[in-house]
């Protein structure tokens, strides 16, 4: 495939990179932080406040588009961009976390994906090639392939059937891409949890498949961060040089920033935008709890230091009251500072990568960081 990736940066204490890839929707400056947007929007956030916020794409996901309002209402509308009316790159995942998440509902076969839809039960069968079709009628910018992973702590003989099953779904989902020739791009999703052989074959197998771009999946269920940096360390020496690396749902600070430093490009995570709605807001000097009594009469904004929107303009006790009565609005003001937190932060990690300053970077975030 045509790489559509190059490295613009190198942080001279680690593996810490900067880059652009180009999407058909414009150029993405990497390391990102992709917000949620499952459904085609970011909860409580309206397309114009994600530009302001300068996000620079969304992730949805394709199983839920699928289900509602349906792939063909979508390209009758002239394909998702046009339909949510998003101007900038989208990544679509391809269902295979769901296969994870909805496990009850799934029944996994060589050929596929067999479960019940959770809305109404009805049956669906999707195949590596069928997610290849939908996110391409879809006309995201960046499509996944369909893998599987079992849940954590899981045995050596599932790890090792996931490995595999991930593998030949990966060749099948190259091949109908290669048949369709969307003209946008096809990442490949590596296996095997903390357990390395496996991961390395996965990674392997996938590489071998010539991928635009590839995703670390099976990650962050469970397992000990430190088992999780080793495998992020030992992948990223055998993953491509020149193709962007996406750690999948990470969403925590302080992986983004071990991740970073082990040479990650792309991450994903509802973490800021669900725990806004949940009245938690991260700042630069650690996590508030907005709903508790301390903050009731408290006329600081949540962050002295932040200038986002809602930092600018409320107090803690204001959004206290906000949450504490149920409204609209404390929603979108809480998510309107946890995404600038986020994105600012990774605005700050690619400054520190070109001026070789991430480690001191990291070091003061952590620290602020942890909590309340």
């Amino acid at each position: 495939m045509n790489n559509t990736f190059k490295i613009t940066a190198r942080d001279a204490s680690c593996q810490a990179r900067t880059g652009i890839l180009e999407t058909v929707h414009g150029p993405v400056e990497t390391p990102v932080f992709m917000p949620v947007a499952s459904q085609g929007t970011v909860k409580a956030l309206t397309h114009k406040i994600l530009e302001e916020l300068d996000c620079q794409l969304i992730l949805v996901n394709s199983y839920h588009l699928f289900l509602r309002p349906g792939v063909d209402l979508i390209e009758k509308m002239g394909g998702l961009h046009r339909f949510i009316s998003w101007p900038k790159a989208i990544l679509s995942d391809s269902g295979g976390f769901q296969v994870y998440s909805l496990s009850p509902l799934v029944k996994i076969s060589e050929e596929g994906v067999r479960f019940s839809s959770h809305l109404d039960g009805k049956k669906i069968f999707l195949t590596p090639e069928e997610a290849v079709r939908i996110q391409a009628r879809l006309g995201t910018d960046i499509m996944m392939c369909l893998d599987y992973f079992p849940s954590y702590p899981y045995s050596e003989e599932q790890v090792a059937h996931s490995v595999e099953l991930t593998g030949r779904w990966a060749r099948r989902c190259r091949e109908e891409f290669d048949h369709l020739q969307p003209g946008t791009q096809l990442w490949g999703i590596t296996q095997g949890g903390v357990l390395w052989p496996y991961r390395e074959k996965s990674i392997e197998d996938i590489t071998a498949c010539d991928f635009h771009g590839y995703a670390l999946g099976g990650l962050g269920i469970g397992e000990p961060k430190s088992q999780l940096y080793e495998i992020l360390e030992k992948s990223n020496r055998l993953l491509p040089e020149d193709r962007p690396r996406y750690l999948m749902g990470m969403g925590y600070i302080e992986d983004i920033l071990e991740a970073v430093e082990r040479g990650v490009d792309f991450f994903d995570c509802v973490l800021p935008t669900r725990n806004a709605r949940n009245g938690t807001l991260f700042t630069s000097e650690g996590r508030i709890a907005i709903k508790n009594q301390k903050y009731a009469a408290d006329p600081r904004p949540p962050d002295p230091s932040c200038q986002c929107y809602t930092c600018q303009n409320f107090s803690r006790a204001y959004l206290r009251h906000l949450y504490e009565r149920n409204e609209i609005s404390s929603a979108i003001l809480n998510t309107i500072h946890n995404l600038y937190y986020y994105l600012d932060i990774f605005k700050k990690i690619r400054q520190s990568i070109q001026s070789n300053s991430f480690q001191s970077l990291k070091k003061a975030i952590i620290e602020k960081n942890l909590s309340e």
